[in-house]
């Protein structure tokens, strides 16, 4: 008997929740007139089927590769997806796990229907996109807002002559235009947008969607025309069509891309103009003196944003223990705390040398993980692991053993059946399903079973060795990039507590697991490294996976017996 699993979605234009329930009774009755198991149901709500970034669906392909079902039910194909690629993709990934993509609109899918609708489906999305392009214009045109609230405004909610509502209609917040007045007045006389910001967070001035503000908050960008000091729409000017977006077609995230000005709509709606002519003119004229000064132009003239920038072993990893906050660049050399450096909302001002914390972190796990009963418990958790993966390996062929000769029994019992003359609807498909299945767990059994593993005889030796060339692999450029992602993968975070002359480190992830195991043995709370000043404070993390560490170089640990 076939195993189904039934996918639903609506989109978010339909907004309907009703809309999975509807499906999914509709593929039920379906499973019940085949004669089918349910195996699981999987939706998405208010998602798009122009993306495959969908839980409900990444965790469908996900169990039929792992043979949880043999077939894929929806309501239509478009409801997995509406895209060509995506949709050919999701078909050779179920046809390779022998897994049937059947729908209620068109059937049993075919090469056939992926071509057709699959074409249609893309071709609908970009008709949609035109269209709801052509609305967002017209409505643009009479002066009213193409989507998007931004600060100092509120939304008008008004409805037609008919009683329907009339979109993008927007009034002055009298609390909110008050401020952006001030910012424009306070750098049209002098103030730095880094300043400003400063100034609103100590006050307790509510930035855009209540945020703390930041100095990019306010300064923006000049040729995307965003940020505060660039809003067109304060000098009462509406413009649209500033940017388009795209989708990158590794990672499926929409991308902004510049328009050409030529391109911009642009209308006149002086019943939301919040700064005057003047006021706008002497923030433009210092803006575009900022951009004209040497070193400015200097830094625009080395296009520093198009080179790619060196993953650090720590990047985005470090956080503020004041306020949880992130630690950016300072400078060259240096992290500190973002919110205390751009927006003031944080007392710790206190920098730290890159390499220093790198060092600090390195120098605590060589000190800790040296130790012979650090190897000790490596082998143990290694044996377990392989323990652990030899008894599943053993109980699954052991599973699939018996269900082959229960399959077999059935086929010889419905040939024979065939064979005296029954004839039943619907027994061709049974006994070709039995077929098939006989056919995949012959190809299972037949798999080799996996060589048995022992431990190299100078486990110690390259184990001690591998600990102590930690620096080593960081440095050099070959190993560099290798040894710095696996090193991350095994910290969460690194938090960074100020203290007097110094820092408390706080390392959070799989490295700290590894290092409260090695200093349990000793009783020690913390590893004291480094200046007296500072010192590593260890938090074990939720997993142990010690041997992550020791693979990061070529040589193995273990060989085939």
């Amino acid at each position: 008997m076939s195993q189904a699993a039934i996918y639903a979605r609506y989109s978010s234009d339909l907004q309907r929740d009703a809309s999975i329930e509807d499906q999914v009774r509709q593929c039920r009755a379906r499973i019940e007139a085949e004669g089918w198991t349910l195996a699981g149901v999987y939706s998405d709500h208010a998602t798009s089927g122009a993306s495959n970034l969908r839980p409900g669906y990444q965790k469908l392909l996900e169990d039929a590769r792992s043979g949880a079902f043999d077939v894929v039910l929806a309501e239509a194909l478009d409801r997995l997806s509406r895209d060509l690629e995506a949709t050919a993709s999701l078909y050779k990934q179920l046809t390779f796990a022998g897994v049937r993509l059947v729908t209620l609109s068109e059937g049993e899918v075919s090469d056939l229907h992926v071509g057709l609708k699959g074409t249609m489906n893309q071709m609908y999305l970009k008709d949609l996109a035109q269209k709801t392009r052509r609305g967002l214009e017209g409505r643009v045109r009479q002066g009213r807002s193409g989507g998007g609230l931004c600060y100092g405004y509120d939304v008008l909610k008004q409805l037609d002559g008919n009683g329907e509502p009339m979109r993008g209609g927007r009034a002055i917040n009298p609390v909110e235009s008050a401020t952006v007045r001030r910012i424009f007045a306070d750098f049209a006389a002098g103030s730095s947008p880094r300043a400003i910001a400063h100034r609103l967070n100590q006050e307790g001035v509510p930035g855009p969607r209540g945020r703390a503000w930041s100095d990019t908050t306010i300064r923006g960008h000049h040729t995307r025309r965003t940020g505060i000091l660039h809003n067109d729409l304060y000098r009462g000017r509406l413009i649209w069509n500033k940017q388009r977006y795209v989708k990158d077609p590794t990672t499926a995230k929409r991308l902004a891309r510049p328009n050409p000005p030529e391109t911009w709509i642009i209308e006149e709606v002086p019943d939301l103009r919040i700064i005057d002519d003047a006021l706008w003119q002497q923030v433009e004229d210092r803006l575009a003196a900022i951009r004209q000064s040497p070193m400015v132009e200097k830094s625009r003239a080395h296009r520093y944003w198009e080179k790619r920038r060196p993953v650090h072993l720590l990047t985005g990893l470090v956080h503020c223990g004041d306020c949880g906050g992130r630690y950016a660049a300072v400078g060259r050399d240096y992290l500190a705390c973002s919110a205390a450096r751009r927006q003031g909302t944080c007392g710790n001002r206190t920098s730290i040398r890159r390499r220093d914390v790198e060092a600090l972190i390195l120098d605590a796990l060589r000190a800790n993980l040296m130790h012979p009963d650090a190897v000790a418990a490596f082998v143990a958790e290694y044996h377990a692991e392989l323990n652990r993966l030899a008894a599943e390996d053993g109980f699954g062929r052991e599973r699939d053993t018996r269900e082959l000769e229960k399959t077999a029994r059935q086929l010889d019992g419905l040939i024979e059946a065939i064979a005296d003359g029954l004839r039943a609807p619907g027994l061709q498909r049974k006994l070709d399903d039995l077929e098939a299945r006989k056919t995949e767990l012959e190809r299972l059994l037949a798999a080799p079973v996996p060589t048995p593993v022992r431990f190299h005889p100078n486990l110690p030796q390259l184990y001690a060795e591998r600990i102590a060339e930690l620096h080593t692999a960081l440095a050099d450029p070959a190993t560099r990039t290798e040894a710095i992602t696996i090193m991350r993968e095994m910290i969460d975070q690194v938090v960074m507590h100020p203290i007097e002359n110094g820092f408390e480190i706080e390392l959070v992830g799989d490295l700290a697991q590894m290092v409260a195991v090695a200093q349990a043995r000793d009783g020690k709370n913390a590893a004291s490294v480094g200046k007296a000043s500072r010192s590593v404070k260890v938090v074990a993390g939720a997993r142990n996976q010690l041997y992550l560490l020791v693979f990061a170089r070529d040589l193995p640990l273990v060989r085939a017996r």
